[in-house]
């Protein structure tokens, strides 16, 4: 098989320039080279459409990134588009606030269970900081337990092994639950009696939520005068238009929106109760581009599109359909050491391989020989509408092909030897 150094060349040549004025090369960390193997992975890209993402070299990719999750309805969608465009003629940043801000959170409130008012920004650490100020303020409390990924501010990062720069003072007030555990929630707030203002969690990621778990999640904060946050970044508009409270049935105090609320446009929002939300000019939660037209424009086709049920039910569908092919498709021995778990508009790996140095060394080899076969992955399947079933079978092929070649390997113990760059070892954890 052709070395992958020259179909990579561009982007080891464009690493090096960015790498001189830019940490690690690029804004986002799940983005960089942290995540893929240099030399053997596309590391910048320059185009996506559709399903699709081409890198800086010209290699096309089946895309199960989707951005992070921030596209749910495929790349360049047109009628966004066209709305944007439209948009940009009447400005994009004004001097004042612009209707459109009321027309979407009016929607927002229509379509979430828990949305009685709604307040935009730009990143979902900006949503997810905003809540815990609101929830600080409305009880008077400091302490805030944790259960998933939140962010890179101080208030959760500090609960992380990411924790350098962050006071102890301000580490002390975040403690941490596992999810799916009642009893060590229950624990948590026994130990701080009196004294937690807010339960933020992922109401679900890879694991399904036992029988009660969420509803009595709902009754200890109740019952302790909590309030419950819902971080809705990924699971929101892909397990039901209004999030995994809707699919659940549980309704939290306030919930973090953003990624597929605009399709890949930066916007995020805290929605919830009014008698929290409007504690919002106490707190101080501004920014100028809060109100930014042209996200806040495409948010609007999206939840127009939302509300009608589709595009949810077609991500359903499109990552269920996914994931049989993938099955069928596999070699058996990769069921030794590779599963998958979640959603089926959000689906997980699930590594089974003890050593730390050979998960490595597996990991990284699967994630050459999918790039190699035109498959864009990480850890999670982020499928959206605009997948095709060319799309799933180029995705099922190139997993058969990428676990065979692990599966020997790991069976005769040359997976070093298979790589054409060095293992990637992971430096944080966002997710257990």
């Amino acid at each position: 098989m052709p070395s992958l150094a020259s179909r990579y060349a561009a982007s080891l040549e464009y690493l090096a320039r960015a790498e001189r004025v830019i940490p690690l090369a690029s804004q986002t960390f799940s983005k960089s080279r942290t995540q893929y193997p240099v030399g053997a992975a596309p590391l910048f890209a320059t185009r996506s459409k559709g399903s699709r993402t081409w890198d800086i070299d010209g290699n096309e990719y089946v895309d199960l990134v989707s951005s992070l999750g921030a596209v749910a309805l495929g790349y360049g969608d047109e009628e966004i588009n066209e709305a944007v465009i439209k948009q940009l003629h009447d400005g994009v940043t004004l001097s004042l606030a612009h209707p459109i801000e009321a027309e979407v959170a009016e929607r927002m409130v229509d379509l979430i269970p828990c949305a009685e008012m709604v307040r935009f920004a730009k990143n979902g650490t900006d949503a997810t900081s905003g809540s815990i100020r609101l929830a600080r303020a409305a009880t008077g409390r400091e302490h805030v337990i944790v259960c998933g990924y939140h962010g890179w501010q101080d208030w959760y990062i500090g609960s992380t092994t990411m924790n350098r720069g962050v006071p102890d003072r301000t580490r002390s007030l975040t403690h941490v639950v596992p999810y799916n555990d009642l009893a060590a929630l229950h624990a948590a707030i026994d130990d701080l009696p009196g004294q937690v203002a807010a339960v933020i969690m992922e109401p679900m990621t890879s694991a399904w939520p036992l029988e009660g778990y969420l509803a009595g999640v709902r009754r200890l904060t109740e019952d302790s005068g909590i309030v419950l946050v819902f971080d809705e970044m990924l699971t929101g508009f892909r397990f039901a238009p209004g999030g995994a409270q809707e699919y659940f049935g549980v309704i939290p105090d306030l919930a973090c929106f953003g990624k597929a609320l605009a399709n890949g446009f930066p916007l995020s929002a805290i929605a919830g109760r009014r008698e929290i939300l409007d504690l919002m000019p106490t707190i101080f939660f501004s920014g100028t581009f809060g109100g930014e037209t042209l996200s806040l424009t495409a948010a609007r086709v999206v939840l127009d599109r939302m509300a009608t049920g589709v595009p949810t039910a077609t991500l359903a569908s499109t990552g269920a359909r996914l994931l049989e092919r993938v099955e069928a498709a596999r070699p058996e021995a990769s069921r030794a050491f590779l599963g998958f778990s979640g959603h089926p508009a959000w689906v997980f790996q699930q590594w089974s391989i003890d050593d730390p140095e050979t998960l490595a060394q597996a990991k990284t080899l699967f994630l050459q020989e999918m790039l190699r076969r035109g498959v864009l992955v990480l850890n999670t399947h982020d499928v959206t509408v605009a997948f095709t079933d060319e799309d799933l079978d180029v995705a099922a092929e190139a997993y058969a092909a990428a676990l065979t070649i692990v599966a020997a390997g790991l069976a005769d113990d040359t997976l070093l030897d298979q790589l054409e760059c060095e293992p990637i070892r992971p430096l944080f954890r966002v997710r257990s």
